[in-house]
C-alpha cells in the first residue's frame, strides 16, 4: 500500500499525487487530506482510473482509501 501525506496541499495537488502512484503501478492507496475539494477531485481520480473510493472521516482529516479494481 502506498501512503499519500496530502495535509496542507490545496487542490488539484492531493489528486495529482494520487493520479501519478496510480499511473506507476499502485493497486491501493491511502491518502491524508484536509482540502474541503479533496472528496470531489480524488473522486474523479480514482473513477478515472477505474478504481473505488472509500473515505474514512475522524475528527481533524479525511482518509481516502483507494483500490484498483
Amino acid at each position: 500500500m502506498v501512503r499519500i501525506d496530502a495535509r496542507g496541499m490545496r487542490c488539484p495537488w492531493p489528486a495529482m499525487r494520487l493520479a501519478r502512484v496510480l499511473r506507476d503501478g499502485a493497486r491501493t492507496v491511502e491518502i491524508l487530506a484536509d482540502d474541503p475539494q479533496a472528496s470531489t477531485e480524488l473522486a474523479a481520480a480514482a473513477e478515472a482510473a477505474d478504481a473505488t473510493i472509500k473515505i474514512i472521516l475522524d475528527e481533524t482529516y479525511r482518509t481516502y482509501v483507494v483500490t484498483c479494481r
